[in-house]
């Protein structure tokens, strides 16, 4: 089945795009969304994290989360709400919402499950052992948020 997906991203993310690669070579349609402006309700933002642990919730390679300042283990879900709408990064990437179905993280096991068709997309078998969920720049130290520069030739 081809799927229309809202798919809320952290623009510029590598991983997102990767992401976004997948579901597109797959045939579906996307609808993106900015995760770091979008005005979410508390119940709009819990409704995409069912029944997952409160540290589900949470992205794992966020400034905030690696360096300790925010223990994700510690926190129940009425805190958890207030610390990510009051900082976005800290949300696991992407939100996604098909036919009314919401999901948190990249995970094409239930992507198939829900019907979303991702296992034949030919981005995903370039992509072949690949995690698909982690940030391709932390394995080598460059951090997202950090600005970057082509290098200077000559």
């Amino acid at each position: 089945m081809k799927a229309t997906i809202r798919f809320f991203e952290k623009p510029n993310c590598t991983g997102n795009a990767r992401q976004k690669a997948i579901l597109l070579s797959a045939g579906h349609r996307l609808i993106i969304e900015n995760l770091l402006a979008y005005p979410f309700t508390r119940e709009e933002l819990r409704s995409y994290f069912g029944a997952l642990s409160v540290a589900q919730w949470f992205n794992g390679l966020a400034p905030r989360v690696k360096s300790g300042e925010i223990d994700i283990a510690a926190m129940g879900e009425e805190q958890a709400l207030d610390v990510m709408l009051a900082d976005p990064l800290l949300i696991r990437r992407p939100l996604m919402e098909v036919n009314g179905v919401q999901l948190v993280g990249f995970n094409i096991e239930e992507l198939e499950r829900i019907g979303v068709s991702c296992k034949e997309s030919p981005r995903l078998h370039l992509l072949k052992g690949v995690d698909l969920e982690g940030c391709p720049g932390d394995a080598i130290g460059i951090q997202c948020d950090e600005p970057r520069t082509l290098p200077r030739l000559g």
